[in-house]
């Protein structure tokens, strides 16, 4: 297998010493990829500990993350972590659900001396020196930081040609179901990652697609909250309006449990009577005939069980993108320079990152930083137009929604995410259609599950509409329940499953 870039590091980032080898487990085999609640109860009840979920994850990356290269850094106090979960369940007095279980953080999620690099070299050298405030949740309720994953670089927010779920700090990921082909981006390590079992839950960030596109082509759930559900302070921004921190998970019942622990809100944990349902099926113009496909088959089972399933027509109009597309622009030198200022020995400008990136050939490789440029060329008076950018592009969007939901009288929007996963060793990525700008930028949620596949390739579908993630998820673990029965990924047929 050649691939078409000169990856940095031709083997995995983190150090070799950093897990040991365990070639008689005392775990069951697989035991990391059981659902998140019956290891939540098995931990409980003493019958497995997080010692052990945390070597048996541990073991996972050392067999497949190799050829997978959805991990960048493990945090070398993984298993001292471990280790406190379980004296507090041996004492009968857990920190919540997800005490003792481990999670990976997507790379641009800053974690207090670990890595926190954004898949740039100009913040590879001083890790953060304080935790993300979703990170300071995370670790409350007792969850074990595994470590950070690969990610497209600058959240896919530096080039126009940006090369999916490559970073000059972590190489290029690559796709668990056919490492041939793409994870797609950014949250690509976190994807991936999970859907290989490395870890049972994993955090991404979103500011259009970034969550639920890699979770649909790597066969995996994610929760892509609106904006401001989980903190965004600590994480490397593209947007400060437009930025969302969510889950991914094998299946959506541990995304969600996962959701609900770091909000403190209960959220709806299984699928609604299908006769409740009223779903409007929206083809996205351009997508890929085997991915809409996909889409057809979950709606006609969901018909099938007692809901209602109507076909829906929405159109962007172009100049609410194009106004969309300049506030982010406007949004992300301010959003980033602040960020930057709460990093000891990073860059403090976006003009001194767009200088340095042309002094290092590595960085600059396989593609350039067109929109860095476009955004450090914008004058104070083009910021200050942002917010009405913004409202206008916002409005516009939740009223197509809006509207969409009260015309067919339907209470979730449904369409394929994406297509399938492109190969990564040939030509540049394509331009492939998603479903994801529209909620967007409307900051509405999106949950995207596993549907079904194309050949070997996962293909997953996205809901979104209402502004209550409650009102989302029970038709969203319907559609998940009606999508095709999961495969194994080709990763752990070649390795062994520790």
């Amino acid at each position: 297998m050649t691939d078409r870039l000169q990856d940095p590091a031709p083997s995995p980032p983190y150090p070799p010493g950093s897990r040991d080898p365990a070639p008689s487990p005392p775990y069951p085999p697989g035991v990391q990829d059981r659902p998140v609640a019956v290891l939540g109860r098995d931990l409980r009840s003493r019958a497995l500990t997080s010692t052990d979920l945390v070597a048996a994850c541990l073991d996972r990356i050392g067999a497949v993350d190799p050829v997978v290269r959805a991990v960048l850094a493990l945090d070398g106090t993984a298993r001292d972590q471990a280790r406190a979960a379980d004296r507090r369940h041996a004492r009968g007095t857990p920190l919540g659900p997800l005490d003792g279980i481990p999670v990976l953080l997507k790379d641009n999620i800053d974690t207090a001396g670990l890595a926190g690099t954004a898949g740039s070299r100009l913040l590879a050298g001083t890790p953060p020196d304080r935790d993300a405030e979703v990170v300071t949740r995370l670790r409350a309720a007792g969850a074990v930081v595994l470590g950070k994953t690969n990610l497209t670089e600058w959240g896919n927010f530096r080039s126009t040609a940006s090369i999916e779920g490559w970073s000059a700090v972590g190489g290029q990921t690559r796709n668990p179901y056919d490492p041939e082909h793409s994870p797609w981006g950014s949250s690509a390590g976190s994807a991936a990652a999970v859907a290989a079992g490395m870890a049972p839950l994993a955090l991404g960030t979103e500011t259009d697609g970034s969550l639920v596109c890699p979770a649909g082509v790597c066969g995996v759930a994610a929760i892509k909250p609106a904006p401001g559900t989980l903190p965004a302070a600590g994480v490397v921004p593209i947007s400060a309006v437009q930025d969302s921190v969510g889950p991914m998970a094998a299946r959506l019942e541990d995304a969600a449990l996962c959701l609900a622990a770091l909000t403190g809100r209960p959220l709806p944990d299984g699928p609604a009577p299908p006769a409740a349902v009223r779903v409007g099926l929206w083809h996205v113009r351009g997508m890929a005939p085997d991915a809409q496909a996909v889409a057809e088959r979950v709606a006609a089972r969901m018909r099938d069980a007692g809901a209602v399933v109507v076909p829906v027509e929405l159109t962007l109009p172009r100049d609410m993108l194009v106004d969309g597309l300049d506030a982010l622009c406007a949004e992300f030198r301010p959003s980033l320079e602040r960020y930057l200022g709460s990093r000891r020995g990073a860059p403090a400008t976006l003009d001194e990152i767009v200088a340095a990136n042309l002094r290092d050939p590595v960085e600059m490789g396989p593609f350039g930083q067109e929109l860095f440029e476009r955004c450090a060329a914008l004058t104070d008076e083009d910021r200050e137009r942002a917010p009405d950018l913004r409202r206008r592009s916002r409005r516009r969007a939740r009223d197509l929604i809006d509207t969409a939901l009260a015309r067919y009288g339907v209470d979730v929007l449904m369409a394929a995410t994406s297509g399938p996963a492109w190969r990564i060793d040939h030509g540049p990525d394509p331009f492939t259609r998603t479903s994801s700008t529209l909620p967007a930028l409307a900051g509405r949620p999106v949950v995207a599950v596993p549907a079904g596949f194309s050949g070997e390739l996962p293909v997953g579908v996205s809901l979104f509409g209402p502004a209550a993630l409650e009102e989302l998820l029970p038709c969203a673990f319907l559609a998940e329940r009606h999508g095709d029965p999961r495969r194994t990924p080709a990763v752990l047929r070649e390795f062994p499953r520790p």
